[in-house]
C-alpha cells in the first residue's frame, strides 16, 4: 500500500504566499525522509487561501531536494488550459523528474476559478476535461502532422513540419507510453471514479468525504473495471483522509477539536465554500441532515481518523474494511501555523514508521485471504 502527502493546500487568506510556500516544501521534503511515496499538490488561480497556481513549478524546486518521492498534480484543471500547453509542461516534468510524476487532472472545483476562465457551466467543463486529456495523450502518442479536431480547441502543424531539425515535434513524455493519470472524486456515487476505472486511471477519493462517500467510489469503481472486463482489486484507488496522531488519545483530541487548530479552520472553511455553492451534501455523513443542525466539530469528527499511533492502525485497518481495499494512503496537509506544523511533523512521522507497516501487513493478509476465498 502506497503512502501519500496531500497538499490543496489550504492556508489562512493572510498568511504570506512565500511562507505558506516555505512550509509546503518543508512537509515534501520531510515525507521523501520518512519514506512517503507520493506528494499531491493542487491548482487554484483565484483564493489567496489556496494559492499556488503552478503546482508543476512548485514541485520541479523540490526535484533536487529530495530523492524518492513520485509527485501528482492534484490536479490539473484542464477546462481552464489550452491542453497544447499542457502537454508541453507535463512531458517537461515527467523528464526534470526522471519519472517521478503522476499527472492528476480534474475539472476544477473552486467557484471563482470557473467565472474567472468563463467555466460555470458544469456539463461544458466535464466535456473540456475530457477532450482536453483525449487530446493531451494523443500528442504524446504521435508524431507529426498533429491535425486534431475538437469541440473547444483544435491543434494543427501540418505545414512547418521539418524532421531533420525537430521543428513540428511536440515533446512525449518520459514515462512511455503514459505517466499515470489520476482522477479526483468527491461526489456521492461520481461517475468520475467510473470514468477513471474504465481509462485505466488511478481514482482520487477527496479527505472531505465522509465514509460513505468514500464507500460509493469503490463501488463505481467495480462498476469501471466490470464495463471493460477487468477483476477490480483496488490497487491503484486512492484516499485521501485527515490523520492526526499523538502519544496519547487525549493529546490527539485536543489536537482535532482545538478552535484555533488548522483542522477546525479547514472545515469551517469548507463547510462555508459549501453551503455558497449549495453542495453541502459531499461533507454530510447523513445526506439528509440539515445543514444548520452539524457543527464544525461534528464534520471533524466524521471525516478524521485520530489517537495514538495503535488506535490510528485499528481505525484506518477498520476502515478500509469497510469502504473497500483502496491501495493509497493519502494524508492531508492543513495548514501549519503555531503549533500545528511540529504535530503534523509528529502525525507523519508515526504514520510512516508505526502504523503503516502494520497497515500494509494487516492488507496484505486480507488480499490473501481474498485470493483464497476466490480460488
Amino acid at each position: 500500500m502506497k503512502l501519500g502527502l496531500f497538499q490543496m493546500p489550504l492556508h489562512p487568506a493572510n498568511r504570506p504566499f512565500h511562507e505558506t510556500l516555505k512550509e509546503n516544501a518543508r512537509k515534501i521534503i520531510y515525507a521523501d525522509k520518512l519514506g512517503f511515496d507520493q506528494a499531491w499538490v493542487g491548482e487554484h488561480f483565484s483564493a489567496t487561501t489556496e494559492p499556488i497556481a503552478a503546482p508543476m513549478m512548485f514541485m520541479a524546486s523540490l526535484l533536487p531536494q529530495t530523492k524518492n518521492i513520485v509527485f501528482g498534480t492534484g490536479v490539473v484543471a484542464l477546462p481552464n488550459h489550452n491542453p497544447v500547453i499542457v502537454a508541453a509542461e507535463a512531458a517537461q516534468f515527467d523528464h526534470m523528474s526522471e519519472g517521478r510524476f503522476m499527472f492528476g487532472i480534474g475539472p476544477s472545483g473552486l467557484s471563482s476559478d470557473h467565472e474567472l476562465f468563463g467555466n460555470t457551466d458544469g456539463k461544458v467543463r466535464t466535456e473540456k476535461l475530457l477532450e482536453s486529456i483525449d487530446i493531451i495523450t494523443r500528442i504524446w502518442q504521435q508524431d507529426p502532422p498533429y491535425d486534431i479536431q475538437g469541440k473547444y480547441w483544435q491543434v494543427k502543424i501540418t505545414e512547418s513540419i521539418v524532421p531533420s531539425l525537430g521543428i513540428g515535434y511536440m515533446p512525449k513524455p518520459y514515462q512511455r507510453p503514459l505517466p499515470p493519470i489520476a482522477m479526483s472524486a468527491m461526489s456521492p456515487y461520481s461517475s468520475t471514479v467510473k470514468t477513471a476505472a474504465e481509462r485505466g486511471w488511478m481514482p482520487i477519493s477527496a479527505n472531505f468525504c465522509p465514509e460513505y462517500i468514500v464507500a460509493s467510489h469503490f463501488k463505481k469503481y467495480v462498476k469501471g473495471f466490470e464495463a471493460v472486463g477487468r477483476a477490480p482489486d483496488g490497487k491503484d484507488w486512492l484516499v485521501a483522509r485527515n490523520i492526526v496522531i499523538a502519544d496519547s488519545e487525549q493529546e490527539a483530541l485536543d489536537a482535532v477539536l482545538d478552535p484555533k487548530g488548522s483542522l477546525y479552520y479547514y472545515f469551517d472553511y469548507l463547510w462555508t465554500v459549501m453551503k455558497r455553492a449549495n453542495y453541502t451534501v459531499v461533507m454530510k455523513e447523513d445526506p439528509n441532515s440539515q445543514d444548520d443542525s452539524l457543527t464544525t466539530e461534528d464534520l471533524i469528527r466524521s471525516m478524521t481518523i485520530y489517537g495514538s499511533p495503535a488506535t490510528v492502525t485499528e481505525k484506518l485497518a477498520a476502515f478500509r474494511e469497510r469502504v473497500g481495499p483502496f491501495g493509497g494512503l493519502l494524508m492531508s496537509s492543513p495548514d501549519g501555523s503555531g503549533p500545528e506544523l511540529e504535530r503534523q511533523l509528529k502525525t507523519m512521522r508515526h504514520l510512516a514508521l508505526d502504523v503503516m507497516p502494520k497497515l500494509r501487513s494487516y492488507a496484505a493478509r486480507q488480499e490473501t485471504l481474498m485470493a483464497t476465498s476466490d480460488t
